[in-house]
């Protein structure tokens, strides 16, 4: 326990086992310098490459990101995640998930489909899968979006909808539940060749970042939570130079004041921060994100926390209250990390 009875802060990380990863890493947060103690490990769920938290902090759901795809639940009171049931069968390659109106979505990127399977009173996973929405469509990268390929799946702010991005046919796909299967509402298209990876949304509920893989940008969209249409604005660079080589866009994130958004950019492994005015995002600065190949990035308390995959390593930052911009402060081994949560 914390100083004054507190419950003691956790960070859950993700990573592949198939590149030497421990599996789902728990970790100590912290408070006042963002630090990271680990704490336990838990390997017996392959590949579990992305994580989520239900609302109540007591439960963690991660994917399994293999060909055959499951997604499985547990319990985290105490400093290791313990199993909650069996995982479930989902999608090809899962590599995302979220939760929306009683089920737990994920975004299959292997079968490019978006699988909700039903949860229990308690948080734990009912089983099987209530329903399945196989995106269809295509996209000119030749190698990359020869098929659908759901990349990310969470729920609006409103909670109304359900947002899936996929990579594969250059679209968002807005659904809700019917029956336990997602029912499409619509399908917003972004510019073709343009590979959507992930999207996050401003706390005010009108505008959400779309974080494209295949052109190192920035889609800005404005949304109706009403209507559950996204718009698509404008379009900007990540990067302040063009790319020396490789660089792939994984992860977006805005602060919860609404003030900045922050990506990662494989390849090129920097850190990108954005000042957010309305309509527009201005390209701040970019810094080294403290590693090699960031998978994911996550804002929490006023730091910075980036999965560096093929480093091995978590790193975080402090985050300037005024400029937005990121300080290297730390990090922790975690061999082939993939993402970060944080309670």
């Amino acid at each position: 326990m914390a100083d004054g009875g507190e419950r003691q802060r956790k960070a859950y990380i993700g990573s592949f086992t198939a590149a030497g990863g421990p599996g789902i890493v728990t970790a100590a947060v912290t408070p006042d310098t963002g630090a990271l103690t680990l704490l336990s490990s838990h390997d017996g769920l392959p590949d579990p490459s992305y994580l989520a938290l239900a609302p109540d902090g007591g439960t963690l759901y991660a994917v399994s990101e293999t060909a055959e795809g499951t997604v499985a639940a547990f319990r985290v009171t105490g400093d290791r995640p313990e199993p909650a049931g069996r995982p479930v069968p989902v999608g090809a390659g899962p590599t995302h998930l979220g939760l929306y109106d009683g089920h737990v979505l994920t975004a299959d990127y292997g079968s490019g489909s978006v699988t909700a399977v039903p949860l229990r009173p308690d948080g734990t996973l009912a089983g099987p899968a209530s329903g399945t929405l196989r995106h269809t469509g295509s996209g000119p990268h030749t190698r990359r979006q020869q098929a659908p390929h759901a990349h990310q799946v969470q729920a609006d702010p409103s909670g109304r909808w359900a947002v899936s991005v996929d990579l594969g046919t250059d679209s968002v796909r807005v659904c809700t539940l019917t029956g336990g299967t997602p029912d499409p509402h619509r399908e917003i298209a972004l510019r073709p060749g343009s590979g959507p990876r992930h999207l996050a949304f401003h706390p005010d509920g009108t505008y959400a970042y779309v974080v494209n893989e295949l052109a190192p940008t920035l889609t800005v969209c404005r949304w109706d939570a009403e209507e559950g249409l996204l718009k698509p604005l404008t379009e900007v660079q990540v990067l302040t130079d063009a790319p020396a080589g490789d660089a792939y866009p994984s992860g977006v994130v805005v602060s919860p004041d609404g003030r900045f958004v922050w990506t990662a950019t494989r390849g090129e492994d920097v850190l990108s921060t954005f000042a957010v005015a309305g309509d527009e995002l201005r390209l701040v600065a970019t810094v080294p994100c403290g590693g090699h190949w960031p998978r994911a990035i996550a804002e929490s308390g006023g730091f910075l926390y980036v999965a560096n995959e093929r480093s091995g390593e978590v790193t975080w930052f402090t985050l300037d209250p005024e400029t937005g911009l990121p300080t290297r402060a730390g990090a922790v081994k975690v061999p082939a990390a993939s993402c970060v949560v944080l309670d």
